[in-house]
């Protein structure tokens, strides 16, 4: 399988998705060590502040030590902390909301989740009597930890964003790029098509005997074919109310004169004569040739194809199965990507171009119904019907 347009595109992808996650986890990772150094620092300072109150209540010491120890109290205005009696009834509080400081129910719940995330600090009274401090980080500290998962969300918004707009700029250009490339393939085909026809038709005139103008005539019919699709590539083709089956069988039966006898397509179609959809079907018989061109490479040149038509009230439903090598269940959805093949030549154009057909002018799916590896695959096309 040789590298591809589609390969090289994943890498990129995958590239940048993991230069994304390398900067959020180097981000979580050095926030989280931030997070644990300074809750060690806010451990210090609540215990200082602890060793402080006690002194203050037991203290016999000098104004100026008094001062002193109170200045370490009154400096803590970002850590959370209840006092409580020994039988833990809240004394006071500091650094809540003064809002919410007279609640009695906010500050038991804050307590329940003090007690949950930090061991209280004691102050002993003396006489078998104590306090005790409880306290958890402060609002900065708490930011601080969900500080990466922010960062890291926008990093891939980002990310997603600039993916996003670079992607519609690069399909826009190569939009623009195919349909020029299109519109003057269509124009080139225009003179030598006019010029075959002239001398197939003085062959006619002069050689009637000459059986193989039939098939030099089918070959225009085609080439005319070929040139109207490219024509019509880059703007919204004209739907018109078609039976779908003579579309079909006709596309099925250019391709089998020119398959190894070797591969043998059947149609079925049970007993439906008639299956009228909204239809273009220069682009509608293209789609059935590439998907079966698809088959008859799966095959290697001996096997047999399957086209079964069904319907049910709202839908019309063409199934293209082979016995050919298969498809990997990895690969359901990357067949349909330009530039995806496993062929040695080849641009891995076709089925991208049956999908933008199906779902984008006709409103239709296209997807592999179901595949087994050297047993064959199965292609379900689904279109809308005409609504009476």
């Amino acid at each position: 399988m040789k590298v591809n347009i589609y390969y090289r595109n994943t890498l990129w992808k995958l590239a940048l998705l993991l230069f994304a996650v390398i900067i959020g986890l180097f981000s979580l990772l050095y926030t989280q060590n931030l997070v644990r150094s300074l809750k060690a620092e806010e451990k210090k300072k609540v215990e200082l502040w602890a060793e402080a109150a006690r002194q203050l209540i037991n203290s016999s010491d000098s104004s100026e030590d008094l001062a002193f120890l109170s200045s370490i109290n009154e400096n803590n205005t970002t850590i959370p902390v209840i006092l409580t009696d020994g039988s833990d009834n809240i004394i006071s509080v500091r650094n809540f909301d003064p809002a919410r400081i007279n609640d009695s129910t906010f500050l038991k719940t804050e307590l329940a989740k003090m007690k949950e995330k930090n061991h209280p600090l004691i102050i002993e009274l003396g006489y078998s009597q104590v306090q005790r401090i409880y306290y958890r980080e402060s609002i900065i500290l708490r930011k601080l930890t969900y500080y990466p998962y922010v960062q890291l969300s926008i990093i891939m918004l980002f990310i997603f964003v600039s993916y996003m707009a670079f992607s519609s700029s690069r399909k826009a250009e190569q939009n623009q790029v195919w349909v020029g490339m299109s519109k003057e393939t269509a124009h080139q085909l225009g003179t030598p098509t006019s010029s075959l026809a002239g001398w197939i038709e003085i062959l006619q005139i002069k050689h009637p005997e000459i059986t193989i103008t039939e098939e030099l005539t089918r070959d225009l019919e085609r080439l005319e074919k070929v040139a109207e699709r490219f024509s019509k590539i880059g703007s919204r083709p004209d739907l018109s109310n078609e039976n779908i089956i003579p579309v079909i069988t006709q596309t099925i039966d250019y391709l089998r004169s020119r398959t190894s006898s070797k591969v043998e397509i059947v149609i079925s179609s049970g007993d439906i004569k008639e299956l009228v959809i909204p239809l273009n079907s220069a682009l509608f018989s293209w789609v059935i040739e590439n998907v079966c061109k698809n088959a008859v490479d799966a095959t290697t040149g001996e096997g047999k194809i399957g086209i079964q038509i069904s319907e049910n009230e709202q839908a019309a439903f063409i199934d293209i199965s082979d016995n050919g090598k298969g498809i990997p269940k990895s690969a359901f959805k990357k067949i349909f990507k330009p530039g995806y093949t496993t062929k040695k030549t080849g641009w891995g154009l076709g089925l991208s171009l049956a999908k933008r057909i199906i779902e984008e002018y006709h409103d239709g799916k296209i997807f592999v119904r179901h595949s087994e590896i050297g047993k064959g695959s199965g292609i379900r096309i689904v279109m809308r019907k005409r609504i009476s």
